[in-house]
């Protein structure tokens, strides 16, 4: 199967730049939409997931980091491209959401190791989400598997669901009913105390709570590692 290729957002209103940029990124093995300003920028964004963005700053009607503090979270990394070097611009973008910064003119080769260390992040920190730690334990929330170093524990398919559930709202209880929503028909709050008793024993044999706690009219609550 092959490898996707990572696909970029390049936003420039300077049409030979854009096509220079189109034309390069793609023999470096990217995938590339071009759009001319930030409008055209948010056409594209809702048809297509993106990897990353490169964004010129200047550009008419709506300068680039308008457009990446209007995105806020729903944008995709950013790489901000600008001809104004004083820290103060600098400080602006990242304020703005941008993960990098890169000064006109540059080398197409440095532009192309901070897209890749860009996404380099944006993937590590995109597995951190699909699991958690709490102690010595890692649970993927994708498969539900539940490893100890080396070691990987057998969990029924209710109890993969009740730990994903709390992992998902790490640090808050979760309530009983939202527990039995989450299992389905034939589920209710007695059959939640039940399975979670025996994920327990799995996770903390001894017998003390410490991972999984009881909060008292509240539900449970997983406490895992910061």
């Amino acid at each position: 199967m092959t490898e996707a290729k990572p696909h970029i957002l390049v936003v420039d209103d300077d049409n030979r730049l854009r096509d220079l940029l189109k034309t390069y990124l793609r023999d470096q093995g990217f995938a590339i939409t071009v759009a001319f300003d930030a409008d055209d920028a948010r056409s594209k964004l809702a048809l297509f997931a993106f990897d990353l963005m490169v964004l010129d700053v200047m550009m008419p009607k709506e300068t680039g980091i308008d457009l990446a503090r209007s995105l806020g979270k729903e944008a995709p990394p950013i790489l901000l491209l600008t001809a104004m070097a004083e820290a103060d611009h600098r400080i602006t973008g990242f304020e703005a959401g941008a993960d990098d910064y890169l000064i006109k003119p540059f080398e197409p080769r440095e532009l192309v190791l901070r897209i890749q260390a860009i996404l380099r992040r944006a993937g590590a920190q995109e597995q951190r989400r699909h699991s958690v730690h709490f102690g010595e334990y890692q649970f993927d929330l994708a498969t539900l598997r539940l490893h100890k170093g080396s070691e990987v524990f057998t969990l029924t398919t209710g109890e993969g669901q009740l730990l994903k559930a709390l992992a998902e709202k790490a640090g808050q209880a979760v309530a009983r009913e939202d527990l039995a929503r989450v299992l389905g028909a034939g589920a209710n709050e007695r059959s939640i105390d039940v399975q979670m008793s025996r994920l327990r024993k799995k996770i903390e044999p001894a017998g003390k709570p410490r991972y999984i706690q009881t909060v008292r009219g509240a539900g449970y609550v997983l406490h895992t590692d910061r």
